[in-house]
Formats: C-alpha cells, structure tokens, sequence
C-alpha cells in the first residue's frame, strides 16, 4: 500500500517523505525496517524515533521532524490502530448454515447469517443480520440478539439473555451462567437460590476470551454500551457495568457491584459485592475494593486507598524489619536504664 493512501485513509499529513514509497507492513517503533510503518506516542521513545530503519513514523502533530517519513496526527495511538485494521482486514465468512447445525424451527435468524459447524440454536432464538456464530457455539432458549452478532468457537449464551448490536464474544464466552448463591439450611447444608433473571448486554460491547456473565436471582445484569472486558473476567450476578467501562484480565465483580461510566479496573482487581466504583475512577493492579470508590479517584493497594497515600506506606514497607528493630533496641536500653527517681534513691543510701 502506498504511504499516500495510507495517510488518506488514517486522515494524517503527510511530512519529509514520498507519497509513492510502498508500505508492506507494521511493526514495534525499535524492530521497523525498511518498507514498514511504525509510530510514536510516548515521548520516552522520541530518541528511537531519530534512528529508526522504518520507512514512515506516524507521529503527533507537534512531534520534532525526524529523517524518516513522518504521518502527522491528533492521536498516533489511534491512528497505528486503524493502519493495523487496513493491513489485517477482519476475516470475512460465507452466509450459510452448516449441515451440522442444529437450528429449531422456531428460532429466526436475520439476513446473511453465517452459522457453523456443531452450532446449537433453541426455541424462539432471534438473531438479526449479519451474525457469524463459529463452530460449537450454543445459543439457549429465547434469547434475543442484535444485528451484527460474532460469536468465536465455544462460546455459550444462556437462557433469556438479552444482546445488542455489534457485540463480539471471544472463545469461550459464558453470558448468562447462573449466579453464585446459595443459602445455608437448618441442616448446615447449602441450598441454591434460583438465578432467573437475564443478562442484558447493550451494543458495541466485546468479551474476550473465557469470561464470564452470571445472571441474577432477582433484577438483572447488565453491560452497558461501549464496555471491554478483558480475559479471564468475572462478572458477578445483579451487577451494573457503565458505559465504555474497561475490566482488564482475571477482574473479579461480585453480586451486585456497580462500576461507574468510562472506569477502568485493572488486572487482578477484586471488588467486594454491593461496592460502587464511580465514573472514570480507576483501580490499580491486584487492588482490593472494599468500599465505595468516588469518581474520579485513582486507587491502590487491598484495601484500596487514594494512590499517593499508597505510594507512601508502599514505599515504607520494605524499611519496617529495620524500625522495628529501632524500637525494640531502645525499649530495651530504657528498660536497662535506672530511672530518675531510682537514681536519687541510691545517691541518697550511699550518703547515709
């Protein structure tokens, strides 16, 4: 592809170099060799910019000039996104339904639907147009989908369960499993408590690969529009997941847990149940939520605390070992010390 039709597509300025020279791929700003794209969004790799083999950089609009070909634009970050997408289009499947396919008569599918092999679709399923379901994927009993549905291998959804428009599912996907609650009998056995209620996912919505939805005993559970869900994520039954909202790998949310519009909750974080982690509030690694969380904070550590307070005890912990022994050596000397009234008294025995 020509870098003139690359930068026509990504919308960038075209700087220092030939609108003809040929680009045949992508790569990392410090392996980019000749023929091949690169960018630069973090300023700590301006140096490797000004020595890079690759033929064009995308860059910022106030980036300094460097010798190679540069693609000015407002985000690079973005824009080596959508030059990745013109280099690795989506695979494209062939409408049709597989021999092996088992589809009830009373499930309808929109216009063009790709359904593959070993695909399971029950009674009263409706899936708009355009879905691609690939092999093995089980779509239970009166669920409703939007157009634009992908579903990788393996991927289940549960009964009743609502999705919109252009959601993807990863391998693996479970939307809809029951949810974890049991009460305890006179007996001290444990009883389960029916999980009835849907999962609802709105549009524009993308689980990766097996993670995990449950459904409620009462209410619902619902992914709003625009979220990310990372591998490896569990989403507790009756919780409220914002919009644009990002839970990174191995996220735990338990039963009914809010997390506010555009947070971000990184990898290993677990949230208490009945928590609420307020709009763009977002939690570090392997952070620990046992309270509420307000908008807007950055938080650290288990139990999660505003990050700079973290950073400061995080930074005094590995010096404990050497100021407990500081207070245990002084505990001693005064221990050994006579007081001040012990002092007079022998002052007072040796003149009598």
């Amino acid at each position: 592809m020509k870098l003139s039709e690359i930068s026509s597509a990504l919308h960038a300025r075209l700087e220092n170099g030939l609108p003809e020279t040929e680009i045949v791929g992508l790569n990392g700003i410090e392996h980019a060799g000749p023929g091949e794209l690169t960018f630069v969004s973090n300023p700590k790799y301006t140096a490797a910019a000004r020595s890079t083999r690759a033929s064009a950089v995308i860059v910022a609009e106030d980036f300094p000039a460097i010798s190679a070909a540069m693609l000015r634009t407002r985000d690079p970050y973005l824009a080596f996104a959508q030059a990745l997408a013109l280099f690795h289009p989506p695979l494209r499947y062939p409408p049709g339904v597989h021999p092996t396919a088992v589809v009830h008569p009373t499930a309808r599918l929109g216009r063009d639907p790709h359904v593959g092999p070993y695909v399971v679709i029950e009674e009263q399923v409706e899936i708009g147009d355009h879905a691609v379901l690939l092999a093995h994927v089980v779509v239970y009993r009166g669920v409703k989908i939007g157009h634009n549905f992908f579903a990788h291998a393996q991927c289940t959804v549960r009964e009743n369960c609502r999705i919109g428009s252009n959601v993807l599912l990863q391998n693996g996907v479970v939307i809809g499993s029951d949810g974890f609650g049991f009460a305890k009998t006179e007996a001290r056995r444990w009883h389960k408590i029916p999980q009835p209620c849907a999962v609802v996912i709105e549009d524009d919505v993308e689980v990766q690969a097996n993670s995990c939805i449950d459904r409620a005993s009462v209410g619902e559970t619902r992914i709003r529009s625009g979220v990310k869900i990372d591998n490896l994520v569990q989403v507790g039954h009756g919780s409220l997941v914002g919009r644009d909202a990002l839970l990174c790998s191995q996220v735990g949310l338990a039963g009914s847990t809010e997390i506010g519009d555009r947070a971000i909750l990184t990898g290993q974080v677990g949230v208490v149940g009945h928590c609420k982690v307020g709009d763009d509030a977002i939690v570090t690694p392997q952070s620990g939520v046992a309270h509420d969380i307000p908008a807007g904070a950055l938080v650290s550590g288990a139990p999660a605390v505003d990050h700079k307070l973290w950073l400061k005890y995080s930074a005094i912990l590995p010096k404990l070992p050497e100021m407990l022994r500081a207070v245990r050596s002084r505990i001693a000397s005064t221990e050994r010390e006579p007081s001040h009234t012990e002092a007079s008294q022998d002052e007072v025995t040796k003149k009598n």
